[in-house]
């Protein structure tokens, strides 16, 4: 099954420009900055502009509000997460639909680093104590208005259809000892107390490849598109998907005892859950099938 949808419009260099030469009042300037496509992701056709910015602009229809949602509320989150030296992309610029560009797009800080998916996972244990400090300082109650995800951070069981049906669409195509593993994890996440108190800010699709590091210094966490409130336990989930149990034990150790016993299990079982996810999903994407191969090794752990 092929991985990144396709775009729904053209995002060239002429559009950025455009964009950022009538919005970009913020930057002093920003028309004169030097400007190159750096990436298309699922959500979001990305463009490095000058050496410190980055301009973020959506691809398709669906991930539109996506942006709104974080042009709302990273402000706030960056600043919570300041002290754990871990950055995060707010916006410097809220740009609006014009010249013909029809959703909100935004410039944010540009973060110098590489996607964590390149890098080893023997090699990342120095994010483990930034990276839960980031989580300790990101989830606290969100409030009543926070956006709404209908997958994210969810009580379990209401995606226990869509696990099931993943499960059975990779029968025949993966071996039954690996369904069996990754089963087995949901089953028992299912079976755990839920999240019973108020929803906590969650980021919502948080793996390695939304971090950026430079080696084993964690830089920032980015693609805060699908923010909401939420159980915790679908963030913790990155225990399993970027670390070896080196790393993940010194993860577990810096969170402290916030989480509970229940909520690493919820997480044990998304990571399962998110896995399952990426074998099936992953056909034309080799980084993220490799990081599928890798946490299947590591959700045993």
């Amino acid at each position: 099954m092929p991985d990144k949808p396709a775009a729904e419009l053209e995002v060239c260099e002429q559009l950025v420009r455009a964009l950022v030469s009538s919005q970009a009042k913020a930057i002093p300037d920003a028309a004169k900055l030097s400007l190159a496509h750096a990436a298309d992701g699922w959500d979001c056709s990305v463009w490095r502009l000058g050496d410190q910015f980055a301009v973020r602009l959506p691809r398709r229809a669906l991930s539109a509000p996506l942006v709104l949602h974080e042009q709302a509320v990273l402000p706030n989150i960056a600043s919570r997460l300041a002290r754990s030296g871990v950055g995060v992309p707010a916006p410097i610029v809220a740009g609006r639909p014009e010249l013909g560009y029809p959703w909100s797009w935004s410039i944010v800080p540009w973060f110098e680093g590489t996607a964590g998916l390149g890098i080893p996972r023997a090699d990342r244990a120095g994010w483990a104590a930034p990276l839960a400090e980031a989580l300790l300082a990101l989830h606290v109650p969100a409030p009543p208005d926070h956006p709404v995800n209908p997958v994210r951070g969810v009580p379990l069981a209401r995606r226990a259809d869509a696990v099931a049906g993943r499960m059975e669409s990779l029968r025949g195509r993966v071996p039954d000892v690996v369904l069996e593993r990754a089963g087995g994890l949901w089953d028992a996440a299912l079976d755990a107390p839920p999240w019973s108190v108020p929803p906590v800010w969650i980021h919502g699709d948080l793996h390695p490849g939304n971090l950026v590091a430079r080696g084993s210094q964690l830089v920032a966490i980015i693609d805060f598109g699908d923010v909401t409130g939420g159980d915790p336990a679908y963030d913790l989930a990155v225990a399993w998907l970027a670390f070896d149990p080196e790393g993940r034990s010194a993860f577990l150790a810096s969170a402290g005892d916030r989480y509970d016993e229940a909520t690493w299990t919820r997480a044990h079982g998304w990571a399962a859950a998110f896995t399952l996810l990426l074998l099936d999903r992953t056909d034309d994407d080799p980084e993220y099938a490799s990081l599928a191969a890798d946490a299947l090794q590591e959700l045993s752990e």
